[in-house]
C-alpha cells in the first residue's frame, strides 16, 4: 500500500493526497494506493500537483494499516507524518487532531 506525499509550496508543511481529492495535513486522511493503477493514479496526481506549483517533493511512500490508522513503514516518514523528534509540543504531533500510531 502506498500514499502521496509532498510539501506544500507556500508553506512548506508535509502533506498527503487526501480521499477528498485536496491535499491534507495529517496522513490518517490520505488516500490509499493498494494495486500498480492506484500508485499510477497518484503519481499523475502529483506530477499535476507539482506542475501548478502546489507542492514539491512529491513521492509515493509505503504505509501500512495498524489499528485502522495509515502508518508509514519508514522511520523517516513517520517523523515526517508527527513531527520533529526533538520535542513533543512542535509539529503536527503538538495539535489537537493529532492521534500517534500505536
Amino acid at each position: 500500500m502506498k500514499v502521496l506525499t509532498a510539501n506544500r509550496l507556500i508553506d512548506g508543511e508535509v502533506v498527503w493526497y487526501g480521499t477528498g481529492d485536496a491535499w491534507i495535513e495529517l496522513i490518517d486522511g490520505a488516500r490509499i494506493a493498494r494495486d500498480k493503477a492506484g500508485e499510477e493514479m497518484l503519481q499523475a496526481l502529483g506530477k499535476a500537483a507539482l506542475a501548478d506549483n502546489l507542492v514539491v517533493d512529491v513521492d509515493l511512500i509505503d504505509v501500512e494499516q495498524q489499528d485502522g490508522r495509515i502508518v508509514p513503514t519508514r522511520l523517516r516518514e513517520r517523523i515526517r507524518a508527527a513531527g520533529p523528534t526533538n520535542h513533543l509540543h512542535h509539529g503536527k504531533q503538538a495539535r489537537p487532531d493529532f492521534a500517534p500510531a500505536a
